[in-house]
């Protein structure tokens, strides 16, 4: 008599699946991956470097907060922004999002999914560029929360508008023009932008989605917003909490009217 020996099946859920496939195919596109590699981290590291070799091997909090500045604002334009754009907008005019929707997948794993690739390059930008700098002699982060916060917050904001900005890029070619307001937007917020701008102009940006991820790369890095100053003091880790409420709530309010977007504007369908 045989006796049957029970079997845990391990079933992938659809968002896993979605994601890894999504992984695969952005792996696949030499374009995004070169995009990707060079923006984010050679540029920034590269800029950092030139700093630090015409500053004679130092580099103050200041140059270590515009590095993560840059680095952030290309991360996220070019590696989440654009490539959630891109492959969004191709997957649609391939069909693909239409047939998934009548699978095990919900709606929002099936517009999360394109969000993955972004993210875990993010993460491994982040932490290379990290090892690079600190690795240096680079003065230590005064608060890497808000910096977590930054790169987290930011993901969300711009992944959610590069679905929105989907809604009326009729494909892939397109989303090279439709995506140049966000794109022109988010570096007017960059700190040594702002910090260049009449105040009322340099205020107003400061409520812009980008404004406020590089407030909180600032605060994290080097203890004080982006457009405090090079002779503005610095703060020390509690300090830098009295300055942290803005960009977090703009962080906030962006990502509900990102969310409201999506939800009004998304195409589910070909438009030509």
């Amino acid at each position: 008599m045989t006796t049957a020996t029970p079997t845990t099946t391990f079933r992938r859920s659809p968002l896993m699946s979605l994601a890894r496939a999504e992984f695969l195919q952005f792996r696949r596109n030499k374009t995004l991956v070169v995009t990707g590699v060079i923006f984010p981290v050679l540029l920034p590291v590269a800029t950092y470097l030139l700093l630090r070799s015409s500053n004679d091997g130092r580099v103050d909090g200041d140059g270590v907060a515009a590095t993560f500045d840059m680095f952030a604002l290309f991360a996220l334009m070019f590696v989440q922004y654009y490539t959630v754009l891109s492959m969004v907008t191709t997957r649609r005019s391939e069909g693909v999002l239409k047939r998934l929707r009548t699978g095990e997948a919900t709606d929002w794993q099936i517009l999360a999914a394109p969000n993955a690739p972004g993210v875990l390059v993010t993460t491994a930008s982040s932490l290379l560029v990290c090892a690079i700098v600190y690795a240096t002699g680079a003065p230590g982060p005064v608060n890497v929360l808000a910096m977590i916060i930054a790169l987290v917050g930011g993901s969300a904001v711009f992944g959610l508008l590069a679905l929105a900005t989907s809604g009326f890029t009729k494909n892939a070619e397109a989303a090279q023009i439709t995506s140049l307001p966000v794109m022109a937007l988010a570096m007017a917020g960059m700190g040594n932008i702002r910090s260049t701008l009449p105040d009322r102009a340099a205020d107003l940006l400061g409520w812009t989605p980008y404004a406020a991820v590089s407030d909180l790369m600032h605060l994290g890095a080097a203890g004080k917003t982006a457009t405090a100053g090079t002779d503005a003091p610095t703060t020390d880790f509690a300090g830098t909490f009295t300055d942290i409420g803005r960009p977090v709530a703009t962080l906030v309010i962006w990502t509900a009217i990102a969310i409201a977007l999506v939800y009004k504007g998304f195409r589910w369908d070909d438009r030509g």
